[in-house]
Parts: structure tokens; C-alpha cells; sequence
């Protein structure tokens, strides 16, 4: 980056001193060639026409006269009469731009080298009258070509060359350093923090660019820590699905063989068979209750029943009034809070299930002479009980699989620990949100946000 700041800078310069030199040698040769025509009129104004012969004698007078200037004396017809430098010319001149020019206009100018002496020349020649007849003076006056004046100066111009490169390496050295310090510490900062800064106008659009890729990048990462965490949580959930199912299974089919078996070995009295039928009754039952909540919780990912407008407040009364015999023989108060015409977006199916564990739940784990109430508007659905709460290390697993705040498997509330892990799935696919909040022996509150 230095190099090529270094080296477009001296080209740059290098080019316009150039270029400088060659207009300034070309303006200062056309001044000089002016300043030197006015005074090659001014020297013939002091032309003395009263001299006796136009022979050398006068032409080297006249020249002394004008300070060692070139005088010639040329006839009407082109002959070179006499000349100064003392040099025999035998060509004609009239055909010469500034003869040529004072026969036709009185004065002519002309600028050239001499071939006669090998010296370039700034020519002024007049018309006059006398000795009988028009003849021409000329004057001349030594002068440098344009490409002599320029080797002239090129020392000069070498010296300025060599200035200017020490001054755009000066240059270079200051200027990378305060356009590059901020594009350095804008790369330090990027690969120290996620977030850059910059005071720099020009380097905000780059800061901004890098914020946006480093923030992708970060969100690509949490994507993927994300579903790993999903993957290390899917393979948990299904070991745990398998060793809670097996263990839920087994308690009954145990209950179930257990007393087969002592039916089949006809040592039970009679009424002792009458109790080992009712309670392979109750475990089969309850057997057959654990299969049909795990359709119902499989169903709800592979339902294919389409959305429609649900009344979830004309269920929600409908359910109150189903489950009010079972409250009522707990002892447990039902509050309804519901407000009319709440429509939401699902299947009648999956509210049911919802609204139907979250108030039987409230209901089974709750006090004798507790409450209920069930609260329903526009955007929330809500059940709030007295009963046993929840501790504060299960809040978090209150919603897995098989949970339940009763440890034994005994079935004492009658639930398996899917009614919950339901609720939150089928909000889980409306796009809805539930939370919980409860405290030990003083009673819980389930929020669904629609």
C-alpha cells in the first residue's frame, strides 16, 4: 500500500513538473522573442539613412553602434550588399520569411538558424528608400532554440525532481500513516470485539459492513450450538421417552401378571379373586389410558387437520361445567373469568386437550376447599390454583415428559406427567407461549399468551 501510494504520488509530480517545465520554457522563449522584436525595432529607429555607401565600412559602424548586433544591407533584388560578421554570402535572400515580409508589408520578423554563420537568429528586416532606389536593412540579434533553452534548464528541473521525491516520500510516509492508523486499528478492533466503532466518516460503511458480518457470523453460531444442543437434548429426550414409558408400562403389566398369576395357581379365596380382578381391571384400564395419551401427544405433530375459527370461550364453559362434579368432590371452588367471544385459530381437538389438562391439573393437585379460576381474553388464557405449588427445582421440567409432581407411580392424581408436555406442544405449534409461576404450598398459575 505504501509503495503504491509512493509511487503514484512521484508520478504524479514528476509528470506535472514536466509538464510545468515544458509550458514555462515555452511561455518564457515567446516572451523572450517579443521583448527581443521590440528592441530590434527600436534599434532600427536609430538607422542613420544619411550614411554615404551601404559597403562593409557602414555595416560594421552601424553594428558597433547598436552594441555588436548583426547588420546587413541587402538589395531590392535579393543581393546581400555588405554584412557585419565580415562572411562572403553568395545566396539570394529574397526569398528569406522577414525579406520577403518587408518587401510586401515594409518590416518582417523571422526566426532561424543562419546557414551561413551556424548561429540561430532573431531577425528584423525594413524597407528603405534612397541610393537610388528601395533596398533592405537587417538586423539580427543571436538567440537560443526552444529545445537549447529547455537543455538549459533540465539541471535545474533534475533538482527540483530530486526535491520532489524526497518530499513524496516525506509524503507518503505521513500520509499512510494517518490514512492507514485508522483502517489498522479498525482491523484490530474487528478481530478483537464483535462490535467496531470508528469516528471516521469514510470508514463508518466498512465498520457497518463488518458489525453485519460479524453478527451473521455469531447468529450462524448460535444456530448451530443451537441444533447440537437439540440433537446432545433429542437423543436425551428420547432415552429418558424410553426408560419413563418402559417404567410407566411395567408397573401395571407387574400388577396385571402378579395377580394372573396367583388367579392361575386357585389358592386366592373368593374374596380375595374378586379384589385381584378389580385391580387387574384398574391396571389394565390404566394401561390402556398411558397408550392413548401417547397417541394423543404423537398426534399433535401429525395431525393434518386444517386451522379454523375455535369459540375457546364456549369451550372453556363447556369444560368448567364437565369437570365441575369432579371439583365438587374435592371440594374445590370453580372461578370462571371468561370472556365472551374469544376466537382463536386451531382445531377444537387440541383446545380441548389444552384447556381440559390445565383445569383438571389445577384441580387434582390442588387443596380440599381450594379454587380454580379460569381466566380467558383476547390475548391470554390463564389458570390459577391454590393448591400444592410447585418447587422451585422443578419449575423448569414441569413441562418434560412424563413429570409428575407426585414421585411415586402409583397414579394417585391420575395422570401419567403428559397433560403438560401436551399443553406446551400444542402451543408450541399455534406459535403461543406458556409459562408457569408457583410457590410451594401456596399454589400455581399457567399463562398461555396467544
Amino acid at each position: 500500500m505504501k509503495l503504491r501510494i509512493l509511487l503514484i504520488s512521484v508520478i504524479i509530480t514528476f509528470v506535472g513538473i514536466l509538464a510545468y517545465s515544458f509550458v514555462s520554457t515555452e511561455l518564457y522563449y515567446e516572451s523572450t522573442l517579443a521583448r527581443t522584436r521590440e528592441t530590434l525595432a527600436v534599434y532600427m529607429n536609430v538607422y542613420d539613412e544619411e550614411y554615404s555607401a551601404l559597403g562593409e565600412a557602414e555595416a560594421e559602424a552601424f553594428s558597433q553602434k547598436l552594441g555588436g548586433a548583426r547588420v546587413t544591407f541587402i538589395s531590392a533584388d535579393g543581393t546581400v550588399l555588405a554584412d557585419s560578421e565580415d562572411v562572403e554570402v553568395n545566396e539570394n535572400h529574397l526569398d528569406r520569411a522577414e525579406v520577403s515580409q518587408a518587401a510586401e508589408e515594409g518590416g518582417g520578423y523571422a526566426v532561424r538558424r543562419s546557414a551561413t554563420v551556424g548561429v540561430d537568429y532573431v531577425y528584423y528586416c525594413r524597407a528603405m528608400t534612397g541610393y537610388g532606389g528601395v533596398y533592405f536593412v537587417r538586423i539580427a540579434v543571436p538567440t537560443s532554440s526552444e529545445w537549447a533553452l529547455y537543455a538549459d534548464f533540465l539541471p535545474t528541473v533534475a533538482v527540483y525532481l530530486v526535491i520532489d521525491l524526497l518530499a513524496c516520500v516525506l509524503f507518503t510516509y505521513v500520509a499512510t500513516y494517518f490514512i492507514l492508523q485508522p483502517v489498522e486499528s479498525l482491523t484490530r478492533q474487528a478481530a478483537l470485539s464483535k462490535r467496531i466503532n470508528t469516528k471516521y466518516k469514510e470508514l463508518q460503511p466498512i465498520a457497518g459492513v463488518l458489525n453485519e458480518r460479524n453478527e451473521d457470523i455469531e447468529r450462524k453460531m448460535n444456530e448451530i450450538k443451537e441444533e447440537k444442543e437439540l440433537v446432545e437434548k433429542a437423543q436425551n429426550s428420547k432415552n429418558e421417552f424410553i426408560s419413563n414409558i418402559t417404567h410407566e408400562m411395567n408397573t401395571p403389566l407387574t400388577s396385571i401378571r402378579g395377580y394372573a398369576e396367583l388367579l392361575a395357581s386357585g389358592m386366592m379365596t373368593k374374596e380375595q379373586q374378586d379384589a385381584a380382578y378389580k385391580t387387574i381391571l384398574k391396571q389394565s384400564e390404566r394401561l390402556t389410558n398411558l397408550i392413548a395419551c401417547i397417541i394423543n401427544y404423537n398426534e399433535i405433530d401429525n395431525s393434518d387437520v386444517p386451522s379454523c375459527e375455535v369459540d375457546l370461550s364456549k369451550l372453556a364453559k363447556e369444560m368448567l361445567a364437565v369437570v365441575k362434579p369432579e371439583a365438587d368432590k374435592r371440594k374445590v371452588t370453580l372461578i370462571d373469568n371468561v370472556t365472551d367471544n374469544v376466537i382463536v385459530q386451531s382445531t377444537h381437538e387440541r383446545m380441548s386437550e389444552m384447556v381440559g389438562n390445565l383445569i383438571r391439573n389445577a384441580i387434582r393437585y390442588n387443596k380440599e376447599g381450594g379454587s380454580v379460576k379460569v381466566t380467558l381474553d383476547i390475548d391470554h388464557f390463564e389458570v390459577a390454583d391454590t393448591g400444592i405449588g410447585i418447587s422451585e427445582e422443578n419449575l423448569k421440567k414441569v413441562f418434560s415428559r412424563f413429570f409428575t409432581v407426585d414421585k411415586s407411580h402409583s397414579g394417585k392424581n391420575g395422570g401419567f406427567g403428559l397433560g403438560l408436555a401436551m399443553v406446551k406442544k400444542i402451543c408450541q405449534r399455534e406459535g403461543w407461549t406458556i409459562s408457569v409461576k408457583s410457590r410451594e404450598g401456596k399454589g400455581s398459575t399457567f399463562t398461555v399468551k396467544f
